[in-house]
């Protein structure tokens, strides 16, 4: 038996990147998916190849811009409506900004991250641990970052946002797990993400490839992470085989966390 068979897991942010590589681990191991993304049309491309690499996949697609409370309650309901209950959820969808000093911080940048990153995963929690309280199950994994359990250079909105992801895990865990539903965040370091690779662009916009090799020198395994391990942690969390985690923050970033790092 795969450890998510005929689990309903919703996905935001599933477009691309992490939502859409813990997508395909979920549909490996059995899973009935509702995808969520604001990009049409990379949300209809990332059903195409979940259903190209896992042939008779259940997908559902759902566009909504998380950071809109009436966009969260839709997708919540429309998931409802098509599956009938939310096992997991992975309240992945989020953004960088931009790279600027704290004082220098563009204020309408600054006030879209936290919309996103912040508001977006509270109003899924919002929406999302009802359904699960009246189920008496659900298994939820925030996504903060490395950036939710230390300081980042010239990333303040992000990292404010993400030190907050990790602490409304903490609350959600405190306050529903007696409901068996376990509240986890995972804190990814430096992984192969489009998010990623545009920072690295703005790093160093004439050769970003350049400035991701440099960046890596400072991880204690020489090399940035892939999607696809991220992945394979947020379906353990996702699934029964986690049963007693609860209100943690993972770091998935080979062990770069651990250093005082660079400045």
């Amino acid at each position: 038996m795969k450890k998510l068979d005929n689990k309903v897991v919703l996905i935001t942010g599933a477009g691309m990147g992490l939502g859409l590589a813990a997508a395909i681990e979920a549909a490996k191991n059995g899973a009935l998916l509702s995808l969520i993304d604001y990009n049409e049309k990379a949300l209809a491309d990332a059903k195409k190849q979940i259903e190209q690499q896992i042939p008779g996949a259940k997908v559902l697609t759902i566009t909504a811009d998380v950071s809109k409370e009436t966009d969260v309650k839709n997708y919540v309901d429309e998931t409802l409506k098509h599956y009938g209950r939310i096992d997991g959820f992975y309240n992945n969808a989020g953004i960088e900004g931009k790279q600027a000093s704290l004082t220098e911080y563009d204020l309408d940048i600054f006030k879209k991250v936290i919309d996103i990153n912040l508001l977006g995963v509270y109003y899924g929690l919002r929406y999302i641990l009802p359904v699960m309280v009246k189920q008496e199950y659900g298994r939820i994994v925030n996504v903060a970052s490395v950036g939710g359990i230390r300081g980042v250079m010239n990333q303040t909105p992000y990292v404010a946002s993400k030190h907050a992801v990790s602490g409304i895990t903490k609350n959600a865990a405190l306050e529903y797990g007696r409901y068996n539903i376990l509240t986890n965040a995972i804190a990814p370091g430096a992984i192969l993400t489009p998010m990623v690779a545009e920072a690295f662009r703005q790093i160093n916009p004439d050769d970003p490839k350049k400035a991701e090799t440099e960046y890596a020198q400072f991880n204690p395994t020489k090399r940035l992470g892939l999607p696809e391990e991220v992945a394979k942690l947020v379906n353990f969390l996702l699934s029964d085989e986690a049963s007693y985690i609860n209100g943690q923050t993972i770091a998935i970033d080979g062990g770069q966390s651990n250093t005082y790092g660079f400045v």
